[in-house]
């Protein structure tokens, strides 16, 4: 079960930046992807695009992917769980 938490936003906010909540919502995703605050996962589930659609904003404004070392080999041990890759 995910828990969220809600955040007040004024509407005049809103306003000033012509925006949506929605908008806004994903704005904060990239921003806090691009500092590496959030995950390119956790970052994708906060704006509620798909993986290529992410990516794909993502590259639209210069952003690239965090994905170093760890990641990969975060990856390789998921995938050998899963049994898709047999690790040497």
């Amino acid at each position: 079960m995910v828990e969220k938490v809600l955040i007040e936003i004024p509407r005049e906010v809103l306003r000033a930046t012509r925006m949506t909540p929605e908008e806004l919502r994903r704005e904060l995703a990239v921003y806090l992807y691009q500092e590496g605050r959030l995950s390119f996962g956790t970052a994708r589930q906060m704006t509620g695009m798909n993986a290529w659609d992410f990516q794909q904003l993502l590259g639209s404004r210069g952003i690239e992917a965090h994905y170093g070392v760890e990641e990969y080999e975060r990856d390789l041990l998921t995938l050998e769980e899963l049994d898709q890759v047999r690790l040497p």
